[in-house]
């Protein structure tokens, strides 16, 4: 087994982990050619699996975005994706230690007004799941085009160094505390992730972003694939896994893969058991 490490992450360089550290995100343009983008184009558009697990969550302004959730990355398509050098390794070099796959998701908005995203740190939600520390990241890949018009991810630079706002709900998701962002709004520069297919943004968990409603005529596609520190395992028993080693795999898996689907067997998510909406459901571990 090779483990998710800073060694299996050759296309990270020092700049690239000075800009992270600094700017709480960073983009790496033609990350997947476009024969892994058909891939996964057509993985979204045929996994059977993946289709039927796939909820709605209300923005609470009368959107939906369409989403899948899954924790444990596979030899289908898509978990192959999760497994790669480039995205797991580059992680790992980020967080400055090996990583875990905490989860993926497949996110996806409608034309005509598919949901928005409230301004949000992913650790918003994360620390109700018990973990100690914001030793994580996430790699949003664009799987269609990403434009101002379809609600593309917008980040503030820098804000991961202002550490974890507060969080409520907000429709079925948790925003941060608008006040304090307004006035970091004041204060940090917001960029716009705009992407053709293949490019990827890697961002800090602490990270303030958020995404306007899809008012294009075209679906607005992201996977994005998370990853948590080894050594920062959880402390409550939750809807994701503890510290699961994770078999990186060589940075040619995708196209010898090809399309495959594991169909059901993949394990995707409830979303009637995420407690990191509201109040700990959970007890935390003895």
């Amino acid at each position: 087994m090779t483990l998710a490490t800073a060694d299996s992450a050759s296309m990270i360089s020092d700049a690239d982990c000075e800009a992270f550290d600094r700017d709480g995100y960073l983009i790496k343009r033609g990350l997947f050619n476009d024969a892994e983008v058909e891939l996964l184009q057509r993985a979204l558009a045929t996994d059977e699996a993946l289709q039927d697990s796939a909820f709605g969550l209300d923005d609470g302004y009368g959107g939906q975005t369409i989403v899948a959730v899954w924790n444990h990355p596979g030899d289908d398509t898509l978990g192959i994706v999760g497994r790669l050098p480039r995205i797991a390794g580059a992680c790992a070099r980020l967080l400055g230690g090996e990583v875990y796959h905490y989860h993926s998701k497949i996110t996806s908005k409608a034309p005509g007004g598919g949901g928005t995203w409230d301004w949000h740190q992913d650790y918003g939600y994360w620390y109700k799941n018990g973990l100690l520390f914001p030793n994580l990241a996430s790699v949003a890949i664009a799987v269609s085009d990403l434009t101002e018009a379809n609600g593309t991810m917008r980040v503030l630079r820098g804000s991961h160094l202002c550490g974890r706002l507060e969080h409520a709900i907000m429709g079925g998701q948790n925003g941060a505390d608008m006040e304090r962002v307004g006035v970091l709004m004041q204060h940090l520069e917001e960029v716009s992730f705009i992407a053709e297919p293949g490019d990827a943004c890697f961002f800090h968990c602490n990270t303030l972003h958020t995404s306007a409603p899809n008012v294009s005529d075209r679906n607005r596609d992201l996977l994005l694939c998370c990853y948590n520190r080894a050594d920062n395992s959880p402390v409550v028993k939750h809807h994701h896994p503890f510290y699961t080693p994770l078999d990186v795999v060589d940075d040619d898996a995708l196209l010898r893969t090809g399309l495959w689907s594991v169909g059901f067997e993949r394990s995707f998510m409830d979303p009637a058991t995420d407690i990191s909406i509201g109040e700990f459901e959970t007890d935390p571990l003895s």
